[in-house]
This record gives C-alpha cells, sequence and structure tokens, in this order.
C-alpha cells in the first residue's frame, strides 16, 4: 500500500496485476484498500481483472486508509485524487472502471482530461442521485434525511445499508454478512459514511455528459436497489456512444455474481474475454451450529462466552483435521468443514457433536455432498448452500444428512432413521433428510 499527494490530504493507494493496460479502480462510498482485498469475493473479483491489467485501487480522501476530511471536499477536489494517484503509480493513460458513487468522479475527470482516459467501465451508478423536477429517476428529496440518520445510527449493524440491499442474493450467507459488516465498520465511521452520502446527494455531472470523449460502457442490474437502474439507462442514452448492458438480478456489489460483468470489461478492453472455468472439486460439506447460541451468549457473559466459543473452535478444527478434513471457517456460532470422502465426515461430525458437548456445549450438524466453487482458502456454490440448510433442520445433537450423503456410504456400518422430505430455502426440489444413528 502506497500513498499519493493530493493537494494536503494523503490518498491510500495500491496496484496489483502487470497487465498491458492501466485500469484505475474507484470503489463505491466506502472502502478500504487493505481490509477488503482480504475478503475472498473482493480479493477474487481484483485478481480477475488483474489477470489482463494492472489495477489501481484507491480510497477516496474520507475512507479506508486515506486522511479523513474535516468538511465535505468538492467534487473537483475529489476528481483530483484520480489525478494524483494515476501521477504516484506512474500512468500517463487508464481506462477508468467506477462503481456506485464512483461514477460521477469518474465522468468529471474523463471530461476535463480526456487525454489521460482511454475508456471508461462504469458500473450501478448515475449522473445524479436525487430527484428533481427534470430527473426523475433518483431518491425522493424527502426520502434522503431520514435514510442518512437511520445509515448513521444503525452503521454498525445491519440498517439503512444492508445486506438485503446491496447483496441480496447473499443475505442468507452468515459469513458473508459478518465480513462484510467488520469490513464496513472499518473503512469508515457512522458519521464518515453518512456524511459521504449527504455529500453525493448533491451531485450533478448531467451538464458534462456531452464533453465525454472516452469510449463507455455502462453496466446496471435491473433490480439494483440502492441506485435504481433508471440511472443506468439515463447514462447508457445521453453518453455518446456509450454501450449499454443491463443484466438481471438486483445485487449491487459488482464483486457478487461478478463473472459477466468482469468478462464484459475484458472484452470492452482488450476485444476478448478469457473464459472462466471455476475450480471445482466434489466434496461433503459439513455444517455445524451451537444450539441456543444467542441464549447462552447473554447467559454467559461476554468473556466467558468468548472463552466456550475459542474451546469450541479449537475443539471442532482438531477433530475436522483428525479425520482427514479441512476447517474452512468459523461462521460466528458454527463450523464449515469439508472432506473428500462423506464417511470420514460423518465420522467427523459425530466425533465434533461429542467433543465440543464435553465441553460444555451443544451443536447440530449437517453433511451434503455435492460439486463445490473452491474460491482461495473460501468454498461456495449450491453444495454449500444445501449443506447449510441441512445443517439448520439438525435438532440438538443430532448429525443430519442429505440423501445423498447416504447413498454414498451405503455398505458402511452407519445406520440412518428417516427424517422426510423438506423444502429447503432458496433450492429447488424435495430433499429427504436422515439422521445419523
Amino acid at each position: 500500500m502506497k500513498y499519493a499527494k493530493s493537494g494536503d490530504v494523503n490518498v491510500a493507494w495500491v496496484e496489483l496485476g502487470e497487465g498491458p493496460i492501466d485500469l484505475v479502480y474507484i470503489p463505491g462510498f466506502v472502502s478500504h484498500v487493505d481490509v477488503f482485498l482480504r475478503q475472498p469475493l473482493i480479493g477474487n473479483h481484483m485478481r480477475r481483472l488483474a489477470a489482463f491489467s494492472r489495477v489501481i485501487l484507491f480510497d477516496k480522501r474520507g475512507v479506508g486508509m486515506s486522511d479523513p476530511w474535516s468538511q465535505p471536499p468538492t467534487l473537483d477536489e475529489r476528481m483530483d485524487d484520480i489525478r494524483a494517484v494515476m501521477d504516484a503509480a506512474g500512468s500517463e493513460r487508464a481506462a477508468i472502471f467506477a462503481v456506485s458513487e464512483g461514477g460521477p468522479m469518474a465522468l468529471s475527470f474523463a471530461a476535463t482530461y480526456p487525454e489521460r482516459v482511454s475508456a471508461l467501465a462504469l458500473y450501478a451508478t448515475g449522473a445524479r442521485f436525487t430527484q428533481t423536477d427534470d430527473y426523475p429517476h433518483g431518491y425522493p428529496r424527502e426520502f434522503v434525511a431520514p435514510f442518512l440518520d437511520l445509515l448513521e445510527e444503525t452503521w454498525g449493524e445491519s440498517g439503512a445499508v444492508s445486506v438485503e440491499m446491496i447483496a441480496p442474493s447473499l443475505k442468507d450467507d452468515v459469513a458473508f454478512r459478518e465480513e462484510w459488516g467488520r469490513a464496513r465498520k472499518i473503512a469508515a465511521s457512522p458519521r464518515m459514511a453518512a456524511d459521504t452520502l449527504r455529500m453525493n446527494a448533491d451531485i450533478d455531472v448531467r451538464h458534462v455528459l456531452p464533453a465525454v470523449q472516452a469510449p463507455a460502457l455502462v453496466m446496471h442490474r435491473t433490480g439494483d436497489q440502492f441506485v435504481p437502474v433508471e440511472n443506468g439507462r439515463y447514462l447508457g442514452e445521453h453518453l455518446p456512444g456509450a454501450r449499454y448492458v443491463e443484466f438481471d438480478g438486483a445485487d449491487h456489489l459488482p464483486f457478487v455474481n461478478d463473472d459477466e460483468i468482469v468478462g464484459l470489461v475484458e472484452e470492452f478492453l482488450t476485444g476478448s474475454r478469457t473464459e472462466v472455468v471455476p475450480d471445482r472439486a466434489l466434496a461433503t460439506v459439513l455444517f455445524t451450529d451451537i444450539v441456543g447460541s444467542t441464549e447462552r451468549a447473554a447467559a454467559e457473559g461476554d468473556a466467558a462466552w468468548r472463552a466456550l466459543l475459542d474451546r469450541h473452535d479449537t475443539t471442532t478444527r482438531a477433530e475436522v483435521e483428525r479425520f482427514g478434513g479441512r476447517a474452512i471457517k468459523s461462521t460466528g456460532d458454527g463450523f464449515l468443514a469439508t472432506f473428500d470422502r462423506p464417511g470420514r465426515a460423518i465420522e467427523a461430525a459425530r466425533s465434533v457433536v461429542a467433543a465440543v458437548g464435553q465441553g460444555g456445549l451443544q451443536i447440530r450438524a449437517g453433511l451434503h455432498t455435492g460439486e463445490i466453487e473452491l474460491r482461495g482458502d473460501d468454498v461456495g456454490g449450491i453444495a454449500v448452500h444445501i449443506g447449510a440448510r441441512v445443517g439448520a433442520l439438525a435438532g440438538p445433537g443430532e448429525v443430519l444428512v442429505s440423501s445423498t450423503v447416504r447413498d454414498l456410504v451405503v455398505g458402511s456400518p452407519f445406520t440412518f432413521d428417516d427424517r422426510g422430505t423438506y423444502q429447503l430455502k432458496g433450492v429447488p426440489g424435495e430433499w429427504r433428510l436422515l439422521a445419523v444413528n
């Protein structure tokens, strides 16, 4: 991580990749160039962009590792941060990928310094964000103040800008919710987050659109709740020669389900796209969950509960590894692990339930076997979601498995009790579940 000087402000930036194209990445209203890159989805998103470019990513003034501001900066000052970072990176001319509220900065910079911008890729953004008599596409003005008050009050929890709003496809992913919540709080204070959006409410760059000379790709998702799709459609119609692409879905964050986004940007900037073949493997997924964790935490108190969780994590990891599994991550009050053999997964699950029980906690466990996506140190895919749903239906002290797991261990000494068929939330079809005796 490095710093560029923009007037009296230090702007934090990093570079990734060594591709032939310089790509300046302007994130949404909060970011943290160190913490965000450690998140699996964001890190993978950036690595894919860095496969065909030199990505130059920075924190705008006021957020992340850049200097805070004592009063809201002008658009000119924020736009100059782009110039400062490009100068520090030795980039004379670059493409710009701008997300959400980074869009007006990018558009103004492209109109002011056409010689320095080779192309614009704009995602989930607009020329302004609040409604006027001649611009009905943004938020109603009377909505802005109470929304920002709520955002400031609930910044440390799931409030105004919740996962349900910005990444609804991941609303049931406990690990993502926790990772995103922590990263967001590190990236900006409640007041700075609210003031940043309050400042954006008054930005209007419609007048600069005719002056933008760089070729532009405008992308938006139809169901975006944070920046409604009409904003993207307006840009597509009013940016000279822009290509407008609209995706199904409602995720506002660009790194969520980003295959088509990254592919389009690569094709737009290089003329071709690399086919992404996710690393996949057949595995048995184990989810565990502490029974009554909320009530137990309240009864124990913070220090005692933290000590119990630490012992739970240590015990779970040890048992998973003893049976040849891979401990992926803690989910707060449970664990996710994978195994290459379903029989070992069952043995590990039973052992974890017993060992953790001796430590004073009662857990439930769920198992499913299917093809998973390997995402660095993390895993994903429908098999992971099914495993989580199975685990959530298990009773205290119970190891519940899908019929897929049962079918794969036919002939083993394991016996099962039929628990019937279930509709698993978000998963098509009916699923037969069984409890391990």
